[in-house]
């Protein structure tokens, strides 16, 4: 990888950045990966065989995505994510990260993620998005109302990056989308007793996907799409 910086805090000072603390603290940035990383990160991006979010393991992973967790869950940057968001000492709390490559059209109902999470990160590595609004994130007024935004829906095309402080208004969702939508999710939580828990929980989802996914490949059965994660 060289000199390449993969991920670096300075670049959430892009003029194009959004930061907004109202109905909820969250952050978009933009262009947050150098384009010369792209052939790598794609390559090293874990090849699940199943849609969902699946606990982080290195061994899934090649060098460069790695190297990216790593940068994500370090102090320094969830100081930097703090700072912009109002957050006191996020670096103080467990990271739990999970990843996903796939989506299946029951993915993406709006939510505010559990109390047990104090911010929420995701990072895109898209290299191109059809011309839909499926599958493109939104921050919302509403818990009941997929269209009424708080800004503009957030393409996930590569290097796009969004966080927010969860709150019992942080809604979030996006339109129903079925297909690859690669993306790092990095969650600060209250307790190492919750980290383990959500871990626990991926290992069993991960393990009965690999189960009943097989299952739906030989059968077509839909078991294993049903225990896609969510939280």
């Amino acid at each position: 990888m060289g000199a390449v910086v993969l991920l670096d805090p300075a670049r959430l000072d892009r003029p194009d950045t959004t930061i907004r603390h109202q109905p909820f603290p969250f952050m978009v940035a933009h262009g947050q990966l150098p384009d010369e990383m792209r052939a790598d990160l794609d390559r090293d991006f874990p090849r699940y065989a199943s849609a969902g979010f699946f606990p982080y393991e290195p061994a899934d992973c090649g060098a460069s995505v790695n190297a990216l967790i790593e940068g994500l869950t370090s102090p320094e940057f969830a100081r930097a994510i703090g700072k912009r968001l109002g957050i006191e000492e996020l670096d103080r709390y467990p990271t739990l990260v999970t990843l996903c490559r796939m989506l299946n059209k029951r993915h993406g109902t709006i939510h505010t993620d559990s109390r047990s999470k104090i911010a929420t990160a995701l990072l895109y590595l898209n290299g191109q998005w059809p011309d839909t609004s499926a599958g493109c994130l939104r921050f919302l007024h509403s818990m009941d109302d997929i269209d009424a935004m708080v800004m503009p829906e957030l393409i996930p095309l590569y290097g796009e990056f969004a966080v927010f402080k969860r709150c019992d208004n942080s809604f979030h969702g996006h339109l129903p989308y079925e297909g690859e939508r690669r993306v790092i999710q990095v969650a600060w939580l209250t307790s190492e007793e919750e980290k383990l828990r959500k871990t626990r929980r991926g290992k069993f989802s991960r393990a009965f996907k690999k189960v009943f996914g097989g299952l739906d490949r030989k059968f077509g059965a839909s078991r294993g799409r049903n225990a896609a994660h969510r939280d």
